[in-house]
Parts: structure tokens; C-alpha cells; sequence
């Protein structure tokens, strides 16, 4: 889907927030065990986050900086999957600690990064559920609505995935309209109403064919009643046109025909439709 440049550089800004508190705090904190600590599990750190999912990471006891560190380390260095276990590991080790709270929304991130979209919603989520209203919410919202807009499939599969994204990105422009999360959802937005409307058109396309021309006038409908800002509109009054002629509605393919003219004139659907309009209805009124 379209977007990504601004997607990307919303989690740079994000992710390089956070470096900067990490680098801020820690220069009041020794380091002088970090090699010790982390030597010991880091192996098996790495083996749990390329096995099952939901595997866990064994327990040895480590100060918090140096986990959180480490766990950085590997993401800048594309370990993902590692990094997001070490940043469960921080919250797992060290709960009360504010890098817990950091390493939840970061452990969301690195699994976003990882593509395993529904673990990145599941830490996101949990994040809100504990923190609704820290600073870094509108990106815990973003990151969920991110989450279900790349798992957006062609228009030929089930848009269940489709209309969650839809829901979160909305439920981002809502909450935080005047962020650059929100601009980026609501581009986001049209693109997954051109996607929705396109699977309508589709699935009307098919009714047309098998002849059901009372359902496929319905998805037409829907195209430019839910969708009348789509890509998608100029068909759908032509498609409309065509049903309410096969129906035995010759004033209703007309009205069509009028709309579509008065809204896309010079449109090769409006020169379809007038043809069909002269052939089928002529000298009609519109209803």
C-alpha cells in the first residue's frame, strides 16, 4: 500500500526519541558488567526469538541499562526478532523500572519491523492498556493501525483485515487530529476506502455476470453511497446504469447516467453510459 515514506520516518522520529532518553540516562550508570551479564544468555536470547512463537527467553538476572541497550544494539543492527525479546526481557526483569515502559512500546516496534503484525498489536495494545496516557499513545495507536494496514490483502480476499484498519486509523485521527500520526491516517484512510470500494466493485462485477442484477445493483450503491470519493465512483454509475436498464428501470439508468455526466463529463464510463442510455432509454426521463 502507499505511504511508506511517511510511515518511516514517523517511527525514525520515534524510535530516535527514545535513543536520545536512553543515552541521557544512562550517563549516571556503570556499564562495567554489561559484557558479563548479557555473555551468558544472549545465545539462548537469540535461539527463543527465531523459534516458536511465544517461546521465552531464560532467566538470568541483568542490570536494566545494559538489557536495554543490548536490546537497541540488535535492532539498529536489523536483529529484530532478538531485539524485541530482549525488550520483553527488560519489562520481564525489571517491571517497575521506566525502561519497562520504554522496552513495551520498542518491543512493539521491533516486531512491527519483524512483520509479526499481530504480536506488534498485541505489545501495543498492552501498552495502553497500562499506560492510556503517556506521551508516546498516539504512536502506541499508530503503530497498532500500521500493524493492520500492511496486512491488507488484494481485493480478491476476505477485507476483514481491510475494515480493522480502517477502524484503527480512524481511531487515530480521532484521538490525536492535530499530530502528524493523523495526517498520515487519514492518507492512509482514502486509500483504504479506494481498497474497500474496489472490493465492492468486484464482487458487483461478479453478480453482473451471473446475471443477479438486483445484488449487484446493492454493491454499486454501496460504492457511491459509502465511497463517493473513490477511484472507483465513475464505474459504479456506469455499472448502475446498466443494472436499473437490465432491471426494466430505464428512468433510473438515465438519473445515473445524468450524475455520472454532470460529475465526470468526458469520462470514457459517461461515454458508455450515454451510449447505452441512447440504445436502451431513449427519450426517457430520469426518475
Amino acid at each position: 500500500m502507499g505511504g511508506e515514506g511517511q510511515a518511516v520516518r514517523l517511527h525514525l522520529a520515534f524510535s530516535a526519541g527514545i535513543v536520545i532518553e536512553r543515552a541521557m540516562a544512562t550517563m549516571f550508570h556503570t556499564r562495567i558488567a554489561r559484557a558479563a551479564l548479557l555473555g551468558a544468555t544472549l545465545a539462548t536470547v537469540s535461539a527463543c526469538a527465531g523459534s516458536t512463537e511465544g517461546a521465552d527467553v531464560a532467566y538470568v538476572a541483568r542490570d536494566v541499562e545494559s538489557l536495554y541497550g543490548e536490546a537497541q544494539r540488535r535492532l539498529d543492527n536489523g536483529n529484530t526478532l532478538v531485539a524485541a525479546a530482549l525488550f520483553d526481557e527488560v519489562e520481564r526483569q525489571h517491571p517497575y523500572s521506566p525502561w519497562a515502559r520504554r522496552a513495551q512500546l520498542m518491543s512493539a516496534f521491533s516486531y512491527y519491523i519483524a512483520r509479526d503484525y499481530n504480536k506488534a498489536i498485541q505489545n501495543a495494545q498492552r501498552f495502553l492498556s497500562i499506560h492510556p496516557g503517556n506521551k508516546d499513545a498516539p504512536y502506541a495507536y499508530y503503530l497498532i493501525a500500521l500493524s493492520y494496514y500492511e496486512q491488507i490483502s488484494d481485493v480478491n480476499r476476505d477485507q476483514k483485515i481491510t475494515e480493522q484498519a480502517q477502524t484503527a486509523l480512524r481511531e487515530v485521527n480521532r484521538r490525536f487530529p492535530q499530530t502528524e500520526y493523523a495526517a498520515d491516517a487519514r492518507l492512509k484512510l482514502d486509500l483504504v476506502a479506494d481498497h474497500l470500494a474496489g472490493k465492492e466493485m468486484e464482487i458487483g462485477r461478479h453478480y453482473q455476470r451471473m446475471g443477479l442484477w438486483l445484488a449487484a445493483d446493492m454493491r454499486f450503491r454501496n460504492v457511491i453511497e459509502k465511497f463517493d470519493t473513490t477511484s472507483h465512483t465513475a464505474e459504479a454509475l456506469y455499472r448502475l446504469t446498466e443494472s436499473s436498464i437490465a432491471l426494466g428501470i430505464p428512468e433510473e439508468a438515465v438519473k445515473y447516467a445524468s450524475v455520472l455526466g454532470a460529475n465526470y463529463p468526458g469520462n470514457e464510463w459517461y461515454e458508455k453510459a450515454f451510449k447505452l442510455v441512447n440504445k436502451h432509454a431513449g427519450g426517457v426521463t430520469a426518475s
